[in-house]
């Protein structure tokens, strides 16, 4: 590669948001509320499960951290969207951009760790529900979050650090609304190599592995419960259960949307449309697919609201 055709880049153009201009104003105020909303939603969550003793449980500890990682997840990018469509260039500096990307992955990282680590919780209180507080006593907690998180923070890292080293060209249009690992590839002068077999390996260890792990707690959870010729205690595991099931679904529905979904001649469109759906939607979507199916959560609600309106 010629080094006149290197430059040093400054600042990224976004490109990956087309909204026609007499739109412009209708989708800011969509967003804006749909950011609101997950904030809210999930900041509802953390309140009471810190404020509740009630919730002082290793589920809903697992729960808080899903909810504070979406929080973050959706803070990561929403902003600076909502910045950049009142502007005339939706840019974003170089610094910004490789931070941007850092939290996208370590978040990211974090809802499918998460998950998994709720799945796990799910599988011990359904098959060994007399040794549950034994099994998943606060060390266990401990253990099965921290290492989640370091992983998590390790695979941010080196994703960030391999993409400081390259170089850019004189191109520096992102064709996305945030700055995604893949998209910035695309742009990069120098060789990719090793960037796109680390996205490869580290992609099918984060996103296979705790998927795979998902499906076998919840395969051990259906054989405990065939054994069980009860109606109220397979609704009892439904209702228990039924919540994580929603959010994985919602969760892996979008990744696999990613990687299975037939190529059209739109594919930038549909990657932003993929992109909203687990940046914006499913953050949002979340607190109140566990609030909803959550007896517990609807009573401390109910709670809040009417000690409120006695107070008043």
């Amino acid at each position: 590669m010629n080094g006149n055709n290197q430059t040093v880049i400054s600042q990224f153009l976004f490109l990956g948001l087309p909204i026609p201009p007499e739109h412009k104003n209708l989708f800011y105020a969509l967003f804006l509320a749909m950011y609101l909303i997950t904030i809210l939603g999930n900041l509802i969550i953390i309140i009471l499960i810190l404020l509740d003793s009630h919730f002082h449980t290793p589920m809903y500890l697992f729960l808080s951290n899903l909810s504070f990682s979406d929080l973050c997840f959706s803070s990561v990018t929403m902003p600076k969207l909502l910045q950049n469509m009142q502007r005339q260039n939706p840019s974003i500096s170089y610094v910004g951009c490789l931070t941007q990307m850092y939290f996208l992955l370590f978040f990211g990282d974090m809802e499918s760790f998460l998950l998994v680590v709720m799945a796990y919780d799910r599988y011990v209180a359904i098959c060994f529900p007399l040794h549950y507080t034994s099994i998943m006593n606060p060390k266990v907690c401990a253990c099965l979050l921290l290492p989640w998180w370091i992983l998590a923070m390790f695979n941010a890292m080196m994703h960030t650090l391999l993409m400081a080293r390259l170089s850019f060209c004189e191109n520096n249009m992102i064709l996305h609304f945030f700055c995604d690992i893949l998209a910035l590839l695309k742009l990069a002068c120098l060789d990719t190599y090793i960037n796109e077999l680390m996205i490869s390996i580290m992609s099918s260890l984060i996103g296979i592995i705790p998927f795979l792990l998902i499906v076998v707690s919840y395969a051990r959870i259906v054989f405990s419960i065939l054994k069980v010729h009860s109606t109220q205690a397979i609704h009892k595991v439904f209702s228990t259960c039924g919540s994580h099931l929603s959010v994985v679904s919602l969760f892996y529905g979008t990744v696999i949307g990613v990687y299975f979904y037939p190529p059209a001649n739109n594919s930038t469109l549909k990657e932003t449309v993929v992109a909203m759906m687990y940046t914006v939607v499913t953050p949002m979507l979340n607190p109140f697919i566990y609030s909803l199916r959550n007896r517990d959560i609807k009573e401390a609600l109910l709670r809040v609201f009417c000690n409120k309106k006695i107070s008043l």
